[in-house]
């Protein structure tokens, strides 16, 4: 059995029965065999009926669902209802773009061998899915394996989704104890995509072990920057970076992490930010007021402690920080820690955020380059030159002009470069990452 408690205080919330090694089996090859039954797969229109059910069913307990996320992750309530009505949202998105995912005409009689023929694609499912999530949106991240601290609020959408009619060997959960299981799900050759979210080290070796002509898509972390340039209007930096650093006491892969902040700026922006950090209400993320909660477990505000000492064993100065308890750290603000201290070359997962001052903007691009990883990051500039350049400039998937760096929809492209992740996320192009294109050739 897997005990699911409450992130804050630990309390049991529910037990659920573990799958073992005969259940992976069994539910791989329903898989496998609903799939290989073309005959019997979900017309479209049968499809977005059942997402719009869906949504309809999800919308309905928006509250429950929010409270659930709130309780086994630790988010925030506010934060967690946002994450409930995103989650709807993405259901909705999900059932619009089936009405645009089509093929194409290929054109034939360009030479003569090719002449009297007509061929176009049809978009095909590619096969079985095995996706394994992180706990941080545990609504959002939807999956055949939950996280183990957060898998109630992925047991009850599988649930809302065969209410909705879908047949239930066409979606499944499986909550292994250890991660040997998970290992046997990613590699078995029956599964045609991986989808994975979470550690680099785990992604990369869950990789390694795929079967041939088996696809994946590998969502990791970053340490992301952001350039605040000596053309910034002071008064619209605050908000958006402490709302990007801490939401979710920071346990976002594209959390606000590293700030460059020009040294015109510097003091007054690191005083400002510092007194708004310090004002944030941390607690029991249940609570209305609450903005930030708790870590997902212990041990890992233990782990993010240990960097931040290190960090001021270097020179960094602290500002704030602390423990409310056991699962909780107080936000905390780090000045001009070692640029490689943990905490400027990790991603830290947890409520803290570094200020590094600079005189050089291309030495500070640089820096923010400098690291084997890249996700989103951002530019706080009032000059358009500026901003564009750095944009252009700055190694990241995605770059955010005045706006912090963990801001996302579910309609835009979402990846990591190099050691951040693989293949991209986002719902039409995961969508269009698990199907393959058959081409069909008529000869008149």
């Amino acid at each position: 059995m897997i005990e699911v408690v409450q992130a804050f205080d630990r309390a049991p919330i529910a037990e659920l029965p573990s799958d073992d090694a005969a259940v992976l089996e069994r539910k791989l090859e329903a898989a496998r065999k609903v799939f290989a039954d073309r005959g019997g797969w979900l017309k479209t229109h049968e499809r977005t009926a059942i997402l719009r059910k869906l949504a309809g069913l999800m919308e309905a307990r928006l509250d429950h669902l929010a409270l659930q996320i709130a309780r086994e992750g630790g988010k925030p309530l506010t934060d967690a209802r946002v994450e409930a009505v995103r989650a709807i949202d993405g259901v909705r998105n999900a059932a619009d773009e089936l009405r645009v995912m089509a093929g194409r005409e290929i054109p034939m009689g360009l030479t003569a061998a090719a002449d009297g023929r007509r061929a176009w694609t049809v978009v095909e499912p590619i096969g079985v899915v095995a996706a394994i999530s992180a706990f941080n949106h545990p609504l959002n991240l939807i999956v055949h394996q939950p996280a183990s601290s957060t898998p109630l609020s992925c047991f009850e959408f599988v649930a809302m989704v065969h209410e909705a009619g879908l047949p239930p060997d066409w979606c499944q959960t499986f909550l292994p104890e250890g991660n040997d299981l998970a290992g046997a799900l990613a590699a078995d050759p029956r599964v045609a995509f991986l989808s994975f979210i979470g550690s680099a080290r785990v992604g990369w070796s869950l990789r390694s072990k795929l079967a041939p002509g088996t696809r994946c898509a590998l969502e990791h972390g970053g340490v992301a920057p952001v350039i605040i340039d000596k053309g910034a209007d002071p008064d619209r930096l605050v908000e958006p970076l402490v709302k990007g650093g801490y939401y979710h006491a920071g346990q976002v892969c594209v959390s606000v992490q590293r700030i460059f902040v020009h040294e015109s700026l510097a003091d007054d922006f690191t005083q400002r930010f510092a007194a708004r950090v310090a004002a944030l209400r941390t607690g029991d993320p249940i609570l209305a007021e609450t903005e930030v909660g708790p870590l997902i477990l212990p041990r890992e505000t233990e782990r993010v402690q240990a960097w931040i000492d290190e960090a001021a064993a270097g020179g960094a100065k602290v500002l704030g920080g602390g423990r409310m308890n056991a699962q909780t750290l107080i936000p905390a603000v780090l000045v001009n820690p070692p640029i490689d201290a943990k905490v400027s070359t990790l991603e830290v997962f947890g409520p803290i955020t570094c200020i590094y001052p600079y005189a050089d903007l291309d030495a500070a691009i640089a820096q923010a380059n400098a690291l084997p990883v890249a996700f989103q990051s951002s530019v706080f500039t009032e000059d358009l030159r500026t901003a564009l350049s750095v944009a252009e400039r700055l190694d990241a998937s995605a770059v955010m002009i005045n706006d912090h760096t963990a801001f996302r929809t579910d309609w835009m492209p979402f990846a990591g470069r190099r050691q951040s992740g693989y293949g991209i996320g986002g719902i039409p192009w995961t969508m269009a990452e698990m199907t393959e294109d058959k081409m069909i050739v008529f000869k008149g």
